[in-house]
């Protein structure tokens, strides 16, 4: 483990609605935490690799991310950019559920 790494308290399951997103800050880092269709968690950077626009106000669809500015869509679990304008891929951080808690690993 590099130094500094560690799993980080988000919120409780309760908090994230299906098909939904939430925005987390972290000292001075941003993130997506989204919940898909399917119940899932996961994380990814905050910020639309476009042109910098929070994803937190974008819509999630199943496992998709729409960017609310332009329209870009990013698969959630992979980060991989999916739909013009977007086309540099999100990084996605590992997530944990621990007594109804969402846990990102930062």
């Amino acid at each position: 483990m590099t130094i500094g790494q560690q799993w980080i308290e988000v919120c409780g399951v309760d908090e994230i609605e299906e098909e939904d997103v939430i925005r987390f800050d972290h000292d001075d880092l941003t993130f997506a935490i989204y919940r898909t269709d399917t119940g899932d968690f996961y994380a990814s950077d905050g910020y639309c690799t476009h042109e910098k626009f929070h994803l937190s106000n974008g819509l999630v669809m199943g496992k998709m991310i729409e960017c609310p500015k332009h329209n870009g869509r990013f698969d959630i679990p992979t980060g991989a950019a999916k739909r013009a304008p977007v086309c540099v891929d999100l990084k996605t951080y590992p997530v944990k559920i621990e007594q109804d808690k969402v846990y990102i690993y930062i």
